[in-house]
């Protein structure tokens, strides 16, 4: 029986709820999400300069500065629109390569296996068929810059 499987589709399904609610809702109060996924996955999509610093992995957090969060349940992703620099940036993340959900206001976390690709319910299959997204029609500028925040100094040394 693939229990370790099936637990981590259920984890994942709970970030992915999350995800939903604040697309639908937007986030009460203080709540905010920080999401780090790998960059190099297969279906993954950052604008050029975000995949030149983080080739790999990168944490994003959707907080105030962020726009057009879109669930897609059929192609098993998540898109969103984050300012860096002020510059509207459109990133495409299968549920596959989240490796982390947290949200701090309530000190909620999950981590999730690096691969993802092992869990045939989260295989990003419409990866090589995505359209680009339609570019947005003069967003507005926000107030301060987004910033990519390292979470490096947070992370337990095991």
């Amino acid at each position: 029986m693939p229990y370790d499987s099936w637990a981590e589709e259920a984890l994942r399904e709970v970030a992915i709820r999350a995800l939903e609610h604040a697309a639908a809702h937007g986030l009460p109060g203080e709540h905010h999400f920080y999401l780090t996924f790998r960059t190099d996955h297969p279906g993954t999509t950052v604008p050029g300069h975000l995949k030149a610093r983080y080739p790999q992995e990168i944490t994003i957090v959707l907080q105030h500065q962020f726009e057009d969060l879109l669930i897609d349940r059929a192609a098993q992703r998540f898109a969103v629109t984050l300012f860096f620099g002020g510059v509207p940036s459109r990133l495409v993340v299968p549920f596959g390569a989240l490796t982390m959900f947290h949200d701090p206001q309530v000190r909620f976390g999950l981590r999730f296996p690096v691969t993802g690709a092992d869990l045939p319910a989260f295989v990003d299959d419409a990866a090589d068929e995505e359209a680009p997204a339609p570019e947005p029609e003069a967003p507005p500028v926000p107030a301060a810059p987004a910033q990519v925040v390292s979470l490096d100094a947070f992370r337990r040394k095991t």
